[in-house]
């Protein structure tokens, strides 16, 4: 999925390229460039390079916020936490009857301060999980909250909870891959080289499940596009008995594998890594049941030629295994009940979509859906039929019971459903995130009986963790006037804080947000202007973008534009757009984009600015720039091919630039495939359309990204050579995201740098 969320590995190393005519073989000329930048060059104003060094330093000020949220059944609240300037995460406990905070168990002391050691596939799913942070995390709490299973580097420990008491388990060799406990805490299932073990954490023996048939099979592990674009990390479930293990066959067989090297480590081999592009084939993926003392599995029978994607799995005490699955096309989806004796499934509901269907909306921080009642007679679930996100109660054969929250009526205040950040199973809660206006985020719960209610009143945007087992949730609040809480609420009532170390900006942004109208469509806009600006001065405008499926740019809490403040006070005034394609406007608003990503995303972005513009005079509209990473990467070097009339430079990070090299499940929803939509194919194509460049184009791209291939930077980069144009590359030894401070810095000078050069009076 294509997100601008930073994340942990990169190396202190960056080149300047500049691609211009040269000599056969020789499309690249090098031309080293110093990423700092002049202090005040003649025009400038100073940059403020101190707040610059402590916002790379301190992750955006992310660092030292709690994350890993888990509940105990005695009410006290588990969580890791990093110091505001480091990366490893140690684990804390709140306690609920005193509220003090003590610390549970370090990294450091379960692994003696060795360094930690990731196998690549591990590394992979961090990068799916965009976690920057290393030390504990992924940790699991025990159902009756006694114990606690920890993988840290490479091994595993069982911790008693109360002493702190820690034991190693014997997992043998290789690398224990996405440890799961089960319910009785007695057991522990993981993947070692693609295959399902589980070890008895009394005894320490281990029992191998599955044996591979070839290298191009693997089980228990989600594959690339579940992991990356259906937000489902897992491959294998525990039976609520805790007698089978449900886990997932994948056959790679049929998938491309691309070659990922690091130019910067040239002793070390390239990374074969099994990617679908768009138009190709999938992995091939099916779902066993085995008994946890070994023996032959059960396969679960379901049509996978209609519904070839396992989307969701579910397995719930009281419940049958559930899964969700999907068409090659993703205009269909089936709800299925599996019964495991039979290896057989029925149909509980479907959804189509004439355009595509969304799994659900939002990214929310644990809402995955179907979630079973307690007593199995329904379940909760979403849909999108109505025309806006609505949450429904199912009977246990899949019929509709009621709808509880959202639709086309919805309930007046709450605006559109974002997403479900979780649901108290105990007390039959949903915790609902809405947007009552298009930047904010609200948090309502929903219970089966009785009216909803918001939690969260003040202007922001916010969210939450829930107790699935009843009475607990901590809601995250960042308020517009930047002010971030995590608060502990009980049975209905905030009873305390979860303390932060993160360090406190040194100001706060001058950002405003604004509604502008464009062709009878309301476009949500926010403006930052330099802490320092002249009444009477035009500045050049930076806009910086994103505009694609998923995330939202404009949201109500300073917090989001630090950076943005640090790009005005350089001498610009900084706007960000919402435009069609984005969530929380309803279904058409965001259908808009089907297949063509380019044309009604730039459509917008170009209208609302130029509204903007006529509404205020310090917005010099003959002299834009815009920079965005990821979709806002793709987005910013559209912009600067398509509208050279509006935008003078672009600064495009990790972009996509041929829609046919990026993964089938994110592209083909949108896009179909590149045989049923050719035309749009071409027509969403930086790279078809490169030889229309005539402004200057500053392309950053991780060497070693996984996710949008260094090979779209370099496509792009060959294209522009051919056609006698010039860009600059900016290869990175990173993958999609660069939190390494050093990296981030330097990427921040060098964007300065390149729009005070061409952006100038």
């Amino acid at each position: 999925m294509l997100r601008a969320v930073p994340r942990a590995r990169a190396l202190p190393l960056t080149l300047a390229l500049v691609a211009a005519v040269g000599g056969p073989g020789c499309p690249m000329s090098q031309t080293p460039r110093s990423p700092a930048v002049p202090s005040s060059p003649a025009g400038w104003p100073a940059l403020d390079e101190g707040f610059i060094a402590q916002y790379a330093a301190t992750f955006g000020f992310r660092l030292g916020m709690p994350k890993e949220i888990a509940f105990a059944p005695d009410g006290d609240v588990l969580f890791t936490r990093t110091e505001a300037r480091g990366f490893v995460a140690d684990l804390y406990e709140w306690d609920a009857a005193t509220g003090a905070v003590r610390t549970v168990l370090t990294a450091a002391a379960l692994i003696g301060g060795d360094d930690e050691a990731l196998s690549p596939q591990e590394r992979a799913r961090r990068e799916r999980l965009r976690q920057a942070t290393r030390g504990i995390s992924g940790y699991q709490l025990s159902e009756d909250g006694a114990t606690l299973l920890v993988p840290v580097s490479d091994r595993l420990f069982v911790v008693d909870r109360g002493s702190g008491a820690a034991r190693e388990l014997p997992t043998g060799d290789g690398y224990p891959y996405d440890p799961r406990l089960s319910r009785d805490a007695r057991k522990v299932a993981y993947v070692v080289d693609g295959d399902l073990r589980v070890i008895d954490v009394a005894s320490g023996k281990v029992t191998r499940l599955t044996t591979r048939e070839a290298d191009t099979t693997e089980h228990g592990v989600a594959e690339f596009v579940a992991q990356e674009e259906m937000g489902r990390t897992r491959g294998h479930w525990w039976s609520p008995d805790g007698a089978h293990l449900a886990f997932q066959r994948t056959d790679v067989a049929p998938v491309d594998t691309l070659w990922v090297a690091d130019p910067s480590r040239p002793d070390r081999a390239p990374t074969p890594f099994r990617y679908p592009r768009a138009g190709r084939p999938d992995a091939e993926v099916t779902l066993g049941v085995v008994p946890v003392g070994g023996g032959k599995p059960t396969w679960i029978a379901w049509d996978r030629a209609r519904y070839p994607y396992l989307c969701r799995v579910t397995w719930q005490a009281g419940a049958p295994l559930t899964l969700v699955v999907m068409n090659e096309a993703q205009t269909g989806l089936a709800v299925l009940a599996a019964d495991v004796a039979a290896g057989t499934t029925s149909v509980l509901l479907t959804e189509t979509d004439p355009a595509y269907l969304e799994l659900m909306p939002g990214m929310g921080m644990g809402g995955a859906l179907p979630r079973w009642r307690r007593d199995g007679s329904g379940f909760w679930w979403m849909s999108e039929r109505s025309g806006h996100w609505q949450l429904e109660l199912r009977k246990a054969d899949g019929a509709l019971d009621r709808v509880l929250f959202g639709g086309d009526g919805g309930v007046v205040g709450a605006g559109d459903v974002l997403g479900i950040s979780g649901i108290d199973e105990a007390g039959e809660v949903a915790w609902v995130t809405t947007a009552p206006t298009q930047p904010e985020q609200r948090v309502w719960q929903v219970p089966l009986v009785g009216a909803p209610r918001e939690v969260t009143g003040r202007r922001g945007v916010h969210d939450a963790y829930v107790a699935t087992g009843g009475g607990g949730a901590v809601v995250v609040t960042s308020d517009d006037d930047g002010a971030v809480a995590f608060t502990v609420w009980r049975d209905g009532a905030a009873v305390g804080t979860l303390p932060a170390v993160a360090e406190a900006p040194p100001w706060w942004p001058t950002s405003t947000w604004e509604t502008v109208t464009v062709d009878g469509r309301e476009h949500h806009a926010v403006i930052t202007r330099p802490r320092a600006a002249e009444p009477a001065r035009r500045y050049p405008v930076l806009l910086h973008v994103y505009g694609g499926p998923h995330a939202r740019k404009v949201l109500a809490t300073p917090r989001s534009y630090l950076l943005d403040q640090w790009y005005a006070d350089a001498g610009f005034v900084v706007v960000s757009i919402e435009g069609r394609g984005t969530p929380g406007r309803g279904r058409d608003w965001e259908r808009a984009i089907h297949k063509d990503l380019a044309t009604v995303p730039l459509a917008d972005q170009v209208g609302a600015l130029r509204a903007l513009g006529a509404r205020h005079a310090d917005l010099d509209l003959d002299r834009v720039g815009i920079m965005g990473w990821s979709f806002g990467g793709y987005l910013a070097a559209m912009a600067v091919v398509k509208h050279p009339e509006v935008f003078r430079a672009a600064s495009a990070g990790a972009p996509v630039t041929d829609w046919a090299l990026y993964d089938t499940f994110y592209t083909e929803r949108y896009m179909q495939t590149p045989e049923a939509n050719p035309a749009g194919y071409e027509a969403a194509s930086v790279v078809a359309h490169a030889p229309a460049l005539t402004r200057p184009l500053q392309v950053i791209h991780g060497t070693t990204d996984d996710n949008v291939h260094f090979a779209h930077a370099m496509a792009l980069v060959e294209a522009l050579f051919r056609a006698g144009k010039p860009v600059e590359l900016l290869p990175v030894a990173a993958t999609h995201m660069t939190p390494d401070p050093e990296i981030a810095l330097a990427l921040a000078r060098a964007r300065v740098r390149f729009f005070r050069e061409h952006l100038g009076q």
